[in-house]
């Protein structure tokens, strides 16, 4: 499955207008072409659609008002001018959302959310005070007869009621501004009542009228993850689930799990020697990652899967991550030095690839554990134009993990970029080799003014199982690499040595 959020085009109106019919089931009328020729026509960047597999299935619409201008109590066809969208002003200060549905075929896939996520990255490329939309209530006929709809949106807020359309829009840093009455006619659902709904952009800037780049900050969410037994695999995906939608609530791009984080289901196999166990586990690796896939994509999170054994056709076993995108799309890469460990144990086999990821947060690198101990391979990824790196990682005593944690930190300063390293905690007493965990999952940075004077970003407990939510923002790192105190990507004598792949 691919996941692509984009601008419409007039050639998608077919799909619009059946996902649009699936969505509302008869409720309000239809857009034309020419409703949607004159949206694109005028304001482009405003009409978005999400698309699966080549078929757009979301959509969502909006316009630019003025609010000095516009009376934003007005009902619904006032606010669009009857179709002609003459309110639309491209020097207003507000993006006024006019539609957006979902197809009830895709609706487990959180499409929604990234359609409003969307909207809030314009609002901020645009310098726009904040978004306003009116809200459907379609809930409130089966309350109306006890509840104004005051008393009704409290109760929705409170979480007595769940509506489906108030509940995602208050979930989405929306807040009810005023109800609005006879907003849509001939709305039986919600009774012709509306909420006017408001979010505010908290990067605009009064004093500037022209578009701003979007800052690039970029939200990580690091699972420092609590071995435990499973009664079956679908505990070990509820637990993978519950901290994937963690995460995902906190509005984080990433994702990340530590190496090997699914060795308690080696539990059944702890009578077979340890190199066989592994390989029973390596059976599970192709539906755990499928599971994952699906994950990334309904709760819209990029997810680095820590590691998984893999066995390929000639019966080799390879330590394997997966990046899995949230638009669908999954790399992988394989652990290139392996330890002595996993060499007497497992009878492991290092990969042979070492490239970054194109993710829609920039580029990104993956080393898993032990290979972090080696300066070459975050060079190599550096001078591959690497922003983020993730280490997935797993040590049983402290002066492993600290092996791990000082080179991480070592490779986040000469290499200017971020490390993120993700390990497991606790103990683990029915599978052989993996009983004891020791970790403190962190984030490191470069050191330099514009960064934390430790050069760390956060850390977390140590060996305590939480989540660490991060925040890193791109462009210290262009800033650095051009205005640095100490520039260590530039200048390097390249005249005098070099670090690079031999095939």
């Amino acid at each position: 499955m691919n996941i692509n959020v984009r601008k419409l085009s007039l050639k998608d109106y077919n799909d619009l207008i059946d996902s649009m019919t699936q969505a509302y089931g008869g409720v309000g009328g239809l857009w034309t072409r020419t409703n949607i020729r004159d949206l694109i026509g005028m304001f482009p960047e405003g009409q978005l659609c999400v698309e699966v597999d080549g078929r757009v299935v979301a959509c969502a619409l909006a316009i630019v008002i003025d609010t000095e201008k516009t009376d934003i109590t007005d009902t619904y066809r006032e606010i669009i001018a009857a179709g002609t969208f003459s309110t639309h002003n491209q020097e207003g200060n507000v993006l006024y959302g006019i539609e957006v549905f979902v197809h009830p075929e895709f609706r487990d896939l959180r499409l929604g959310r990234r359609l409003y996520d969307a909207r809030k990255e314009l609002c901020e490329h645009w310098n726009l005070k904040g978004i306003l939309l009116g809200g459907r209530l379609p809930k409130y006929h089966e309350h109306a007869d006890e509840l104004t709809p005051r008393q009704y949106i409290d109760k929705v807020r409170q979480k007595e009621i769940y509506d489906p359309a108030l509940t995602f829009q208050l979930a989405n840093d929306f807040h009810v501004k005023k109800v609005l009455k006879n907003y849509l006619p001939g709305d039986a659902e919600s009774m012709e009542y509306a909420t006017l709904l408001e979010w505010n952009n908290i990067y605009y800037d009064p004093k500037t009228r022209a578009a701003s780049p979007t800052k690039q900050t970029i939200r990580l969410g690091l699972v420092q993850w609590q071995m435990r037994s499973f009664r079956d695999i679908d505990a070990f995906y509820e637990q993978v689930e519950f901290f994937v939608d963690v995460v995902s609530g906190y509005g984080a791009d990433f994702a990340m799990f530590p190496e090997f984080f699914n060795t308690p289901l080696m539990e059944p196999y702890n009578e077979m020697p340890t190199t066989e166990a592994m390989r029973q586990l390596a059976t599970l690796t192709e539906q755990t990652k499928l599971k994952i896939q699906s994950l990334a994509l309904s709760y819209n999170v990029n997810i680095i899967a820590g590691s998984m054994p893999v066995v390929e056709a000639d019966n080799k076993l390879y330590n394997v991550s997966y990046l899995c995108h949230r638009n669908g799309k999954t790399d992988e890469y394989r652990k290139v030095h392996i330890t002595p460990n996993e060499t007497k144990y497992y009878g492991m086999y290092g990969g042979d690839q070492v490239a970054v990821f194109d993710t829609d947060c920039g580029k990104v690198g993956i080393l898993i554990c032990y290979d972090v101990e080696f300066p070459e391979l975050g060079r190599i990824l550096a001078d591959q134009g690497m922003q983020i790196l993730f280490v997935p990682f797993l040590t049983d005593t402290q002066n492993g993990y600290i092996r791990v944690r000082n080179c991480a930190q070592a490779r986040a300063i000469e290499n200017e970029c971020y490390v993120a390293i993700a390990g497991s905690v606790g103990n683990l007493p029915k599978v052989n080799n993996m009983d004891i965990q020791y970790a403190q999952s962190a984030v490191f940075t470069p050191s330099d003014f514009a960064f934390p004077n430790n050069a760390i970003k956060a850390e977390a407990t140590t060996n305590t199982e939480m989540v660490l939510v991060v925040d890193v923002d791109l462009n210290l790192l262009k800033e650095l690499n051009q205005y640095g105190t100490v520039k260590n990507l530039l200048d390097r004598r390249k005249d005098l040595y070099r670090v690079s792949l031999n095939k």
